[in-house]
């Protein structure tokens, strides 16, 4: 099944802003939701930096105020990753674009399907949008992304690099 829609949380955003890549979100997906928790993580309390500055002009950020569920509510997670896995259990259509494993572990338990910025570039790759994962990898850990070794070796083997 092709993902068409998602709703993010904070961390592949900043890093996608950071790292000028966000966009490929407005290329790859028909929707992209934010979710007003998300929004605020980003452009009210985040620093300074490019996804502040961005994200409130991007013609594609769809905001959306969401109630927490209390199945997610009882996994303590933050206000963000909470907001995200709700609106994805209201909408399974939606793929949670997420990093966090412990939210990725989470939601596998939630059914909640998930995809890493990581992830989200290896599909940039199988659509033509890009040619080289490892470069934009690169590009992601220089804006902050933490990847281990053993993630970053098999991202690259499913990229076929």
């Amino acid at each position: 099944m092709r993902i068409e829609k998602v709703v993010a949380n904070s961390s592949p955003l900043i890093v996608l802003f950071r790292s000028n890549q966000a966009e490929l979100l407005p290329q790859m997906f028909k929707t992209i939701i934010v979710p007003q928790q998300v929004y605020k993580e980003i452009v009210v309390d985040g620093p300074l930096d490019e996804a502040k500055k961005m994200l409130p002009n991007a013609p594609w950020c769809s905001r959306v105020e969401v109630e927490i569920s209390l199945k997610v509510a009882a996994w303590n997670l933050g206000e963000g990753e909470a907001s995200v896995f709700s609106f994805a259990c209201q909408k399974p259509e939606y793929r949670a674009l997420v990093d966090d494993l412990a939210a990725r572990r989470c939601a596998r338990v939630l059914g909640i399907k998930t995809l890493g910025t990581g992830g989200l570039l290896i599909l940039a790759k199988k659509r033509g949008l890009i040619n080289s994962v490892k470069d934009r990898l690169e590009r992601l850990q220089e804006s902050g992304l933490y990847l281990s070794e053993p993630v970053i070796s098999l991202l690259l083997s499913n990229a076929g690099e």
